[in-house]
């Protein structure tokens, strides 16, 4: 057959060839737009408690009015505690290979919280002697009202030690869940973790249960969030509302230098911690904002309890670490509780003129180290553990605690600020300590790349750690 002028064989193959297949490619789905800053939680909960603020300093009437939403949304928050730290502990406790693992992770968080309680005391005691916020004031001590305080001193006297680890202990199983003693609740979560471990395979479908129940109660927390911009809304409009600006203005020393000495800590010590471990205390509050604005407007760290132990999961720390460290630290680490016995301890002695010597001084830290963990999980426990390590120095009246009384509420929040990012950077200590600390899930939490770093300063980092980085 006769080939059309102008055309080649080649030009025909090229022409008549069946086009090559081309390898399905897969359709990646468009990424999620970031929500608008002003529809997070942080925000709507700074905005709450502004409004707060200006609510209850025009309308003080209405402010004090507003408080049933304050507490009922640390309500809600309180009924979920009790079964966030029974499935985090339990599960992460039958999870580990190893049962030794569990009394070495609680005997290094006990001796953190024993080595950092210790010196946020001694800071408090240093900042009041080196500041001395209570000079000049001249308080007679027979014009202060007894009566103001005397409940807080009857409950110093009734707490003793044996009451104290008597109450750990529930009058029944279910009893801790009922009741909201957190230390009641960590000491069954502990014993049912132990008991899934030792059981073993039989008792997986247990585990498997619970892992699955751990789900819907988190995915519960985040409902329950949802309402955290309402309850800061009407705790902090309570707060201006019934107590006023006013009644900072005579003891704004004491209130400037407790904040001061807070930040100084948190940022200061704390944040020295953080870096000898690999990560930045700046890095990690931003992290946490949306709880500490939580933990800011209603003056409750266990508001965010809940979040932080999510929160602390996501950013590397296993969940044994983080369900044995954050309830516990709740309870012995309160590390803005600390600083404000001495500080305020040492205010009252100044403001009535009362020179207490180096012993003294030595004997109210070492009162104040006990006093602190025995009121631990009781309600109004700052008071009374000031009530407490007043009544060893004789020449300090415990009725000077009515000083404080109208003022105290403005400190519960720095009390409670400082009690929170002490016990989210001991979590991750533990954790680091451990050697079980994901540190590429801490760096990309925090929002730094991987970087490598010198090692911690602990020789008994395990293989559980991955790559060391830094989120500075």
């Amino acid at each position: 057959m006769a080939r059309k002028p102008g055309t080649t064989g080649a030009a025909t193959r090229r022409r008549t060839a069946p086009a090559p297949e081309v390898a399905a490619q897969p359709i990646t789905p468009p990424p999620t737009p970031p929500r608008p800053f002003w529809r997070s939680l942080y925000f709507l909960v700074l905005v709450a408690i502004l409004a707060g603020g200006l609510v209850g300093y025009l309308w003080p009437d209405l402010g004090r009015d507003l408080k049933p939403l304050g507490d009922g949304f640390i309500k809600l928050v309180k009924m979920i505690i009790a079964p966030v730290i029974f499935l985090t502990i339990s599960t992460g406790i039958a999870g580990m290979s190893d049962l030794r693992s569990v009394g070495r992770v609680a005997g290094r968080a006990f001796a953190y919280f024993l080595t950092f309680s210790t010196l946020a005391l001694i800071v408090g005691l240093v900042i009041a002697n080196v500041v001395r916020p209570g000079r000049g004031l001249n308080i007679d001590p027979a014009t202060l009202d007894a009566g103001a305080v005397s409940q807080y001193a009857q409950a110093a006297h009734e707490t003793t030690i044996t009451g104290f680890l008597l109450g750990v202990i529930p009058d029944s199983l279910v009893g801790a869940f009922v009741s909201g003693n957190i230390l009641q609740t960590l000491f069954v979560s502990i014993l049912f973790g132990l008991a899934l471990a030792l059981v073993g395979e039989p008792a997986r479908p247990v585990t498997r249960a619970l892992e699955s129940l751990s789900q819907v109660v988190f995915r519960l927390v985040a409902i329950l969030m949802k309402a955290a911009p309402v309850g800061a809304f009407g705790a902090f409009a309570f707060t201006i509302g019934a107590y006023g600006l006013q009644s900072v203005v005579n003891l704004a020393a004491l209130v400037g230098t407790f904040y001061l000495t807070s930040l100084v800590f948190v940022l200061g010590v704390l944040g020295l911690v953080a870096r000898a471990f690999g990560f930045s205390i700046f890095r990690l509050i931003a992290y946490l904002k949306a709880e500490l604005l939580l933990v800011l407007g209603t003056s409750s760290s266990e508001a965010a309890l809940p979040s932080l132990m999510e929160k602390l999961e996501r950013a590397g720390a296993p969940k044994s670490v983080v369900g044995l460290v954050v309830p516990t630290g709740y309870s012995f680490n309160l590390d803005g509780t600390n600083i404000y016995m001495t500080l305020a301890a040492l205010f009252i002695a100044q403001a009535m003129n009362i020179e207490l010597s180096l012993g003294d001084q030595i004997l109210l830290l070492l009162v104040a180290m006990l006093s602190s963990k025995g009121a631990a999980g009781i309600t109004g426990a700052g008071f009374i553990t000031l009530a407490a390590t007043l009544a060893v120095v004789p020449s300090v009246p415990v009725a000077g605690m009515a000083l404080i009384l109208g003022i105290d509420r403005f400190m519960s929040e720095c009390r409670a600020l400082t009690n929170f990012v002490g016990n989210a950077v001991a979590t991750l200590v533990v954790a680091r300590w451990e050697g079980t600390l994901d540190r590429v899930a801490l760096a990309e939490a925090l929002g730094g790349g991987p970087a490598p770093l010198a090692a911690a300063p602990d020789p008994a980092a395990g293989p559980g750690d991955r790559e060391h980085v830094t989120a500075d």
